[in-house]
């Protein structure tokens, strides 16, 4: 995970409470849009401050990615994300909690086991843009994981 608000946080404070082993790729600055990043997250910095960078090297770096939204369609580092793992050819997962709702701890597990997932990069969108992403994230993975 990158360290951002949201998706990616929700992602990294299940991990830290169940003693998973974590980490990722956050920009240079270790800021995040509430500022500096935690340092109970074990992320490396990339040598860019630009998010894009982070977004590329976490999806390199894993075996897959889910990608957890509210909306049905994914924009702005949600797509890029998507986008890097298609031209990096890994697996990915998008989960909106309005098209996929109650199936999405079940489609979760089916990614995970169908690919073999060892290392999952867990992205999604800001606080700020979808301030019922963490929730969503945070009961997909406690469900699923």
């Amino acid at each position: 995970s990158g360290g951002q608000t949201g998706a990616d946080r929700a992602a990294l404070d299940f991990a830290i409470a169940r003693g998973i082993p974590h980490g990722g790729w956050c920009p240079r600055g270790s800021v995040a849009e509430d500022g500096p990043l935690p340092a109970r997250y074990q992320l490396s910095e990339t040598p860019d401050s630009d998010y894009s960078q982070r977004t590329e090297w976490n999806v390199r770096d894993s075996d897959g990615t889910v990608i957890f939204s509210i909306a049905p369609t994914l924009a702005g580092g949600s797509r890029q994300t998507a986008d890097v793992a298609q031209r990096y050819q890994k697996a990915c997962l998008h989960l909106s909690r309005e098209r996929d709702g109650d199936t999405s701890v079940r489609k979760l597990r089916d990614f995970i086991a169908r690919h073999d997932l060892k290392t999952l990069n867990v992205a999604g969108p800001r606080q700020s843009q979808a301030p019922e992403v963490a929730r969503f994230t945070s009961e997909v993975l406690e469900q699923g994981i």
